[in-house]
């Protein structure tokens, strides 16, 4: 994938691989996620003398902005998720959330630039 200007519908790239360039892609690419991201880095990483959880927190954070920076995935990927919440079929169901979890799993494996 390659970026392409605002409003041109193009995903945008995936940033280095820091906390630094990731939240910066979130604040400009999805604004939404900000909150959460802040929050979680100042709970568990800001004042942190142990840097073990970095690797974990940036696994995280970077799936969740693979997904949140394409509008279609993150439709789709919620869309099996709430159909999942409503399906009365335990087997459906859980089909439903392995598919969502795929596609997550999926968009996390993207690379800086991708």
């Amino acid at each position: 994938m390659t970026a392409a200007p605002l409003g041109s519908g193009a995903v945008p790239p995936m940033p280095d691989r820091t906390p630094k360039a990731l939240r910066a892609a979130i604040a400009q690419h999805a604004p939404q996620l900000l909150v959460d991201f802040d929050r979680h880095w100042r709970r568990d990483i800001a004042d942190a003398y142990d840097l073990a959880p970095v690797p974990a927190f940036m696994a995280r954070w970077w799936g969740e902005y693979a997904v949140s920076r394409d509008p279609r995935l993150e439709a789709k990927v919620h869309a099996l998720e709430d159909e999942a919440d409503r399906e009365p079929d335990y087997s459906r169901a859980k089909a439903l959330i392995e598919e969502a979890g795929d596609l997550r799993r999926q968009a996390a494996k993207a690379e800086p630039g991708q």
